[in-house]
């Protein structure tokens, strides 16, 4: 049976991985972008992840949507690329690292099959990465700077969806939370350990099995 797009009238959706610095960059968009502003509750916030699969009941429920996602296009570091309707599946195919992995337009597809057809409209605001391969590192400078950027085009792409958003005043309500503040950008990039306390090239117990073996040679 198929689903109905029924459900928020908008989608907002940040996906990456925080673990690997601008891979982060679509979820700390959406962490922004929530903290931004007071949603009506035809918006819906959701720090997509790496969850893959288990999103598609809310792309398939949502009537328009917008991505948040780091997007290798080959441009410059930190460049900003909005793309709409049929040009968005080209530029979430994704890089598979695992077998596991699901690309965002795999999940689209199947979003698009349970509801049978498409969003009414689909955004993707996507930022050129990096660095990739710092696993536990922060977003660099580049791409950082381009949160804010990316969280008012969204504002500004919802507002033409008809979807009105009133910035957030101090004292009025408290910022929606997407995720346990442990790993909230601010906590998450300070708290970092230094290069030498934590292990950052691999697992510390091969490592040093290794080191032993190199010593006793």
């Amino acid at each position: 049976m198929s689903a109905s797009r029924q459900g928020a009238g908008a989608l907002v959706l940040g996906v990456g991985n925080i673990l690997w610095a601008d891979e982060g960059f679509g979820v700390r968009c959406a962490e922004a972008f929530a903290e931004a502003f007071d949603l009506p509750e035809s918006v819906t916030v959701v720090d997509g992840g790496t969850q893959g699969l288990a999103l598609v009941n809310d792309l398939a429920q949502a009537r328009r949507v917008l991505i948040f996602d780091a997007v290798d296009f080959d441009a410059a570091p930190g460049e900003l690329i909005v793309a709409r309707g049929d040009a968005v599946p080209r530029f979430v195919a994704g890089k598979k690292v695992s077998l596991h992995q699901t690309s965002m337009m795999e999940i689209l597809a199947v979003a698009e099959l349970m509801a049978d057809g498409a969003p009414e409209a689909i955004t993707l605001v996507g930022c050129q990465p990096a660095a990739l391969e710092d696993y536990g590192g922060g977003l660099t400078p580049a791409v950082s700077a381009q949160i804010g950027p990316a969280v008012e085009c969204a504002a500004g792409e919802l507002d033409r969806w008809g979807f009105a958003l009133r910035p957030r005043t101090e004292g009025r309500s408290a910022p929606l939370s997407l995720m346990p503040k442990e790993v909230a950008r601010a906590a998450y990039e300070t708290g970092r350990p230094g290069a030498d306390e934590a292990c950052r090239v691999g697992d510390e117990r091969v490592l040093a099995r290794l080191c032993v073996t190199q010593g006793a040679d």
